[in-house]
């Protein structure tokens, strides 16, 4: 089976193809490397699925040095040669991850999430609609519930009011996915990621900003005065969870609103873990004491996400479930490995 996974460079696309190079798919990954945090990290987990930097190519496929059924381009998916290179390989499966990320980051570069979250999105539906897929796997965000007050956050909540432009860009994804699903019957699983976290991580997170500031004496940034929670997702769990959901295309009529073979899930541990109780966890973990600054509720944030995961459950039988005593303990020891500190 040919699997397509875009965003390989990234944090959850790079622990997915790593996984999936195991179970004797022939993989494809595409990313653009794009700057919006350090390219060297990029890089390092691109180095760790054999590809280096010296022998990366633009707009063409190259095959890793460690793994026979694994390649990789570098591409920009809003590029429509993204097409043309879907089209030679032919896959059975694309998974779809590569995005913009970051909701404060959204405020800076607007335009970026249009191009990268809608425009490249579009170009993947384009491909299933000519080139028809067994199962289109994407990825959306937690962050769609917006000011939705029902707890915890389930798939069949209303999500008309994000406070975002990155939520936007998710719940657009998720709209044009039924859209193509119903037109073309394309089969659709969205997944509502929240907050995940772990080795290779974004330096954008909370638990690399700070724990990295807390090793370098520095103050964190506490929003909210403390007073928020997050349903907190450990990398292994999105993975393993991703890994069972691939044979598990929806099929026409699966669902009682739409006869399109469309679905989302949340994926998410299921137990908020309070701002403060996750910095006290990394305090331990550290055997270092935090110097905190307390700031109002950002723009774009919300107090806090709980995820519902009875339909993930239901299907996959499987449900997150990784502490985050243990979470935080493998990410500070690659955090302590990867910059010798």
């Amino acid at each position: 089976m040919k699997i397509v996974v875009t965003g390989t460079a990234g944090f959850i696309g790079f622990h997915l193809t790593k996984i999936l190079q195991k179970n004797n798919y022939i993989i494809l990954g595409i990313d653009n490397i794009n700057d919006y945090y350090d390219t060297n990290l990029k890089h390092r987990r691109l180095e760790e699925l054999g590809f280096e930097r010296k022998n990366i190519v633009e707009n063409e496929a190259i095959k890793s040095t460690k793994y026979s059924n694994l390649f990789f381009a570098k591409l920009s998916i809003e590029n429509k040669e993204v097409v043309s290179l879907l089209n030679n390989f032919s896959p059975d499966i694309i998974i779809h991850l590569a995005a913009q990320a970051g909701v404060r980051y959204s405020f800076e570069n607007p335009y970026t999430y249009i191009s990268s979250n809608i425009d490249a999105f579009l170009n993947i539906l384009e491909y299933c609609r000519f080139y028809p897929v067994k199962h289109l796997i994407y990825a959306s965000s937690s962050s769609v519930y917006g000011l939705n007050k029902e707890i915890p956050f389930s798939e069949k909540h209303v999500v008309d009011y994000p406070v975002s432009l990155y939520a936007t860009s998710k719940k657009t994804n998720e709209l044009m996915a039924h859209t193509y699903s119903y037109l073309f019957n394309i089969p659709t699983t969205g997944l509502r990621f929240f907050t995940v976290y772990g080795p290779w991580g974004r330096p954008d997170m909370a638990l690399f900003k700070f724990t990295k500031n807390i090793l370098e004496n520095k103050p964190i940034e506490v929003y909210n005065n403390g007073n928020m929670q997050r349903d907190f997702t450990y990398v292994d769990d999105i993975i393993k969870a991703i890994t069972l959901l691939i044979p598990k295309a929806p099929e026409a009529n699966i669902s009682e609103t739409t006869p399109a073979p469309y679905r989302l899930f949340n994926i998410g541990n299921g137990s908020p873990v309070k701002l403060m109780d996750f910095v006290a966890a990394i305090e331990q973990e550290l055997q270092c004491k935090a110097k905190i600054t307390f700031l109002p509720l950002q723009p774009g944030d919300v107090v806090s996400t709980h995820a519902d995961t009875t339909a993930l459950y239901k299907l996959i039988h499987f449900k997150p479930q990784t502490s985050i005593q243990m979470g935080i303990k493998k990410f500070i020891e690659w955090y302590r490995w990867y910059y010798q500190v």
